[in-house]
């Protein structure tokens, strides 16, 4: 591994369970439940799983309907994201009591650069039990960590000792953890990449440290450099405390399918109005406007077209998305449509690195 890896402290703390844990915190009546945070029925998706829901195989990102299929006395919320972003602010604010280079990944996650922290402490291992601590007495929630020399292995290890729990790996202890780590386990290896290497013979980062860079290019393209790099503990992303937001988007699944450009106009009105709200909360305009639309049979869609000017009025991004729909014929019924504004015009010149401190205290 590089030098600059070895110095850096980096605390991944993600949230356990953190939409369906707000919930059951709000109401005692739902604690030690199977609780779904979504919608309910073939339409609906669950956004989050209690630890209850999930001993019967409930996940996020899963239908309701199937979701009911595995566990019958599963309970339906419907989902409060200003509850849950209330929430988040309180647990970020703890985390800018220790530092100032805090990357929020999403409402219940974020990285912690703890390098050079408020607290002067060496140990990045006592700062996140501290840190998890707080959480707990101040907001309620419990938290899990991850501790290591960079983001890439810190957001693996935060998930090995869930819910409530920690994990350090040490410089030190980076490859040969990752030599053991079955290949499903790095993050950003999904279900379709870990297929296509158990049929190259990895099954785990021992087996993939044993390919060439060249072999992994073969076969995975400009991927295969990268994990080339991150199974020998490589990975050169700083936290980035101010994450620099590359699009706004809105999107609606619908009850019933829509086969009428009547129909579809109407859905895409109620939601380039939404397109403009978050614009206008953003102070952000766009020049790419793309369409998106999912078919009844699950297929997908996009089209896009760049103006010559920055928008952000609900008139010009509806005018501009009804061309999109025009453009060519719908093939079926529609389930899902959204609307996205890309090329933002937002200042994006890189700000100065932060130097490595060249410290030496233990994890």
């Amino acid at each position: 591994m590089e030098e600059t890896n070895k110095q850096r402290k980096i605390i991944h703390v993600d949230m356990d369970a953190f939409y369906a844990s707000v919930e059951q915190m709000d109401n005692p009546d739902l604690r030690g439940k199977p609780l779904a945070v979504g919608g309910e029925g073939v339409r609906g998706v669950v956004s989050a799983a209690s630890y209850e829901a999930r001993k019967y195989g409930v996940k996020s990102a899963m239908s309701g309907f199937l979701a009911r299929k595995k566990c019958k006395h599963l309970i339906f919320v419907k989902p409060r994201f200003a509850r849950y972003s209330e929430i988040s602010k309180q647990i970020r604010n703890i985390f800018f009591d220790y530092t100032d280079l805090v990357e929020p990944l999403s409402l219940d996650e974020a990285y912690l650069d703890v390098t050079n922290n408020k607290k002067q402490n060496p140990s990045a291992t006592l700062l996140a039990q501290e840190i998890r601590k707080r959480i707990y007495d101040e907001v309620g929630l419990t938290a899990s960590a991850g501790i290591s020399s960079n983001k890439f292995i810190a957001k693996i290890a935060s998930d090995i000792n869930k819910p409530n729990g920690q994990k350090t790996i040490p410089p030190e202890k980076i490859i040969p953890f990752l030599e053991t780590l079955a290949i499903e386990k790095f993050y950003g290896i999904g279900k379709v990449t870990a297929a296509k290497m158990y049929n190259l013979g990895i099954f785990n980062g021992f087996d993939l440290k044993n390919k060439s860079e060249e072999f992994l290019i073969k076969h995975f393209n400009k991927s295969g450099a990268y994990y080339y790099q991150i199974v020998r503990g490589i990975y050169h992303s700083e936290v980035k405390p101010n994450r620099i937001r590359k699009s706004i988007a809105a999107e609606h699944t619908f009850k019933t399918n829509l086969t009428s450009e009547v129909f579809l106009l109407e859905q895409l009105e109620k939601i380039a109005d939404e397109i403009e709200k978050r614009l206008k909360k953003s102070k952000v305009a766009g020049k790419t406007i793309t369409l998106k639309i999912k078919y009844s049979d699950f297929t997908q869609q996009t089209r896009s077209k760049t103006l010559p000017l920055f928008i952000k009025e609900k008139a010009l991004v509806l005018d501009t998305v009804k061309k999109l729909l025009y453009q060519e014929k719908i093939k079926n019924s529609v389930r899902l449509l959204g609307i996205s504004v890309t090329n933002l015009n937002i200042n994006t010149k890189k700000k100065e690195k932060i130097v490595d401190l060249q410290l030496k205290f233990d994890f």
